[in-house]
């Protein structure tokens, strides 16, 4: 059943009934590892890309100018 819905489920249980809080840790860990900081760390910085990223969507199209050969 590897790699099925099913056999994903099982191991799911397998791992809950051999420690209640597997996710739990595995989920901390992830967090921990994060180096980053992200816009969490910084919401000016979130202000600022969201802004540029507003002003591009924004833009109109350019005209294809076709050069003659």
């Amino acid at each position: 059943m590897a790699g099925t819905k099913a056999g994903g489920l099982k191991a799911a249980q397998k791992n809950i009934a051999k420690d209640p809080n597997f996710y739990a840790k595995i989920g901390a860990k992830g967090g921990k590892n994060g180096r980053t900081g992200g816009f969490a760390a910084n919401p000016q910085l979130a202000r600022i890309a969201g802004a540029k990223g507003g002003r591009i969507s924004r833009r109109t199209k350019k005209p294809n100018v076709v050069l003659a050969a």
